[in-house]
């Protein structure tokens, strides 16, 4: 294969990574959306299908398709309460995440974790979490029982940017110095910590120089940009396997609001049009149109609206847990004698 067919295929790979995130998101907002008013939206006459908070990562594709290309099946990964891209990057079914989604008795846990701790195991994503900065000890912690059990295996731990003013970030970097562990940090910086922007908050050069005082080696990338995370994401786990902790910082966009049923009117609309011109599936496909791929890009979208498709169909149809499951998967803690 010549270098230009080499770049194309990894490319495809890739843009097929992004386009079942949008497609899966896309999916997720509709059928969260209906039933009463909220966040300023009109209602909806038809009932909403997911219940709950859902968090979106539209517009954040780029970085969750680049980091986990490069990531092994037992590699393992952590994820944020946006975490739906990062699990179906990490190769997680799409129909079983939407019965999780949906709370069906099919879901990846059981219609027990819906969208903000979703988890599977099976591909070594340990769960997406509803407190921020959550991940970060977790994946710390699964680093360093990896390095006890002398595996190759590495961890990916994504946060937003608004975990790096948290003090597990701190603690966590710090942990994985020090101990040497097998653990890439992926800063997924969307410029807004839910519906306050980042520089506001932020002080000093970000999550980058943070790690760098510690000693970690740190990269800045557009996060926008796949084949530059892709890129190097594979440089920073090379070091992250051979015992070497290390961030990167991906900036990156988050087009919509908040929760799937925000508007996000307290955004500049300049600010967000801008960013939709920057799109970055439109970059990819850009690309593998001047490539002459635009054939190849139609065969995924089709595929992908397939996938979808089922996907939403077998959650629909899916049975609800049982009652008697409410007293599964739950911690036992004694008979009373704490109190």
């Amino acid at each position: 294969m010549g270098k230009q067919a080499g770049r194309a295929a990894r490319l495809l790979g890739l843009y097929r990574t992004m386009a079942r995130i949008r497609a899966f998101e896309d999916a997720a907002e509709a059928a969260s959306q209906g039933g009463v008013q909220v966040w300023g939206m009109e209602a909806s006459a038809t009932p909403a299908k997911v219940r709950g908070p859902l968090h979106l990562s539209t517009g954040q594709e780029a970085v969750a398709a680049g980091v986990c290309v490069n990531l092994r099946r037992d590699d393992l990964l952590t994820s944020t309460h946006r975490g739906h891209g990062h699990t179906l990057a990490k190769g997680a079914d799409m129909t079983r995440m939407m019965c999780e989604l949906y709370g069906r008795a099919s879901g990846c846990n059981g219609g027990k974790g819906g969208s903000m701790h979703i988890a599977d195991f099976g591909v070594g994503m340990l769960g997406a979490n509803g407190v921020v900065a959550a991940g970060i000890p977790i994946a710390t912690g699964a680093a360093q029982a990896l390095k006890l059990q002398g595996r190759e295996a590495v961890v990916a731990c994504f946060f937003g940017d608004g975990a790096i003013n948290r003090g597990p970030f701190l603690e966590g970097l710090n942990w994985a110095q020090v101990y040497r562990l097998p653990v890439l940090f992926v800063c997924e910086d969307n410029r807004i910590a839910a519906t306050t922007p980042t520089r506001s908050l932020t002080a000093g050069d970000g999550a980058a120089a943070r790690a760098r005082a510690l000693g970690i080696e740190a990269r800045e990338v557009d996060g926008n940009d796949v084949e530059a995370v892709d890129r190097t994401a594979a440089e920073l786990l090379t070091l992250a396997r051979a015992g070497r902790p290390a961030l990167l910082h991906a900036i990156t966009y988050r087009i919509k609001g908040h929760v799937s049923v925000d508007p996000g009117l307290y955004r500049d609309a300049g600010e967000v049009e801008r960013a939709r011109l920057d799109d970055p599936l439109a970059r990819v496909r850009a690309l593998l149109a001047s490539l002459g791929e635009a054939p190849a890009m139609a065969t995924i979208d089709a595929e992908v609206e397939a996938e979808i498709a089922r996907a939403l169909a077998a959650a629909e149809a899916a049975p609800w847990p049982a009652a008697q499951a409410a007293y599964e998967d739950v911690i036992s803690t004694g008979a009373g004698q704490w109190r």
